[in-house]
């Protein structure tokens, strides 16, 4: 009898064992999610990105006429240390970056999440679209796969993961933030002679570092980089406006890139437009002030064998609304030489849809 009872505790022991052991399962199972999943996934081949940066300035006797003639034009360069992120977008250490992180580095080091540090190159780099490749010597490295940015829904999950303000350095991790889809086609204009165009926003938190780091969909794929955030007025931190390059965009620069070297956009339209303001929409009787009137057009220019004409006003290009002087700029950095694009205007009341190929400069 006595071993029966010895039997019988062990074996209730055991069973509730089990059933903490089979609780505590249910636990960790019911706080694993797919964004648990696509962080864990993701993350090694998240790095961190340290610049260094050459700057020339001027003292402050070179900046006057008369001082200078006595003094001389002094330039003096300086060293400028700036941080950012970036994502491993090959097995052989191609890494993805923003041109404003890495792209005027004269020595820049990759931080993996595994600690190790590599001395990065900076293999081909594109202001205007602000979008950088840099190269490390490693193989087999985690990376991202490129996804469809063309095919993101307003509303669905994204994934921001950086090196905001450095926190990557601490422990070599990077810092995860999680969000939506807010909008899309966001035309920004123009900041330092880049131009964001059809941009992705998301209130993910992206903050300073964040730059040139992935964002990515519940898939795990990479649909955009990090690279501007809006502020409030006295502030520099996130206020859950933040935008992302589509990586579409990103997948057609890096092979121009590669395969020319350069993006060629040396082409010429033969127009001068100015916006339209509040008084121009009143003297042509317009609904909005929104678009760019065509103010001249140079003689055997690519616009006037289109059959534009002076006064018509530009309301869009192919699928891009054209809000202002600043807008068409930017929109017409997506296009190549010898593209031929879709230029809507309006002209006596109507809407019209011209042809203008964008011909060599």
């Amino acid at each position: 009898m006595k071993k029966f009872f010895i039997f019988l505790l062990l074996s209730l022991t055991f069973i509730n064992l089990h059933l903490a052991q089979n609780k505590n399962d249910l636990i960790n199972n019911s706080r694993k999610t797919i964004i648990t999943d696509v962080v864990k996934n993701v993350s090694p081949a998240v790095v961190g990105v340290n610049v260094t940066e050459i700057r020339q300035y001027r003292d402050i006797w070179s900046l006057d006429p008369f001082w200078r003639q006595w003094f001389g034009d002094r330039v003096y360069n300086q060293q400028i240390k700036s941080l950012g992120s970036g994502a491993i977008i090959s097995p052989d250490g191609y890494i993805l970056t923003n041109d404003h992180v890495a792209g005027s580095a004269v020595e820049a080091t990759v931080t993996l999440t595994d600690g190790r540090h590599y001395t990065a190159k900076t293999i081909m780099s594109d202001p205007i679209s602000d979008i950088c490749l840099l190269k490390i010597d490693a193989e087999n490295l985690p990376y991202i796969k490129l996804g469809n940015s063309d095919d993101i829904m307003i509303g669905e999950w994204v994934v921001a993961l950086g090196n905001p303000f450095g926190l990557f350095d601490i422990n070599d991790k990077p810092t995860v933030t999680v969000g939506v889809i807010s909008a899309t086609n966001m035309n920004l204009g123009s900041a330092n002679n880049r131009y964001y165009v059809n941009m992705i926003q998301t209130d993910a938190a992206i903050n300073s570092g964040n730059s040139g780091g992935p964002l990515v969909n519940a898939d795990g794929e990479l649909i955009g980089m990090n690279t501007l955030i809006f502020t409030a007025q006295g502030s520099s931190g996130n206020v859950g406006v933040g935008f992302a390059i589509p990586v579409n965009k990103i997948k057609r620069i890096i092979d121009e890139l590669k395969s020319n070297g350069k993006v060629d956009r040396d082409f010429w339209t033969g127009l001068n437009v100015m916006t339209v303001d509040e008084s121009l929409a009143k003297t042509y009787d317009l609904k909005s002030n929104r678009g760019c009137i065509i103010t001249q057009i140079s003689k055997n220019s690519p616009a006037l064998k289109a059959g534009l004409k002076v006064e018509d006003i530009i309301l869009a290009i192919n699928e891009y609304r054209i809000n202002n002087e600043n807008t068409l700029i930017g929109v017409l950095q997506e296009f190549r030489v010898n593209d031929v694009i879709n230029v809507k205007v309006l002209r006596d009341e109507k809407e019209l849809n011209i042809k203008l190929k964008l011909e060599k400069r």
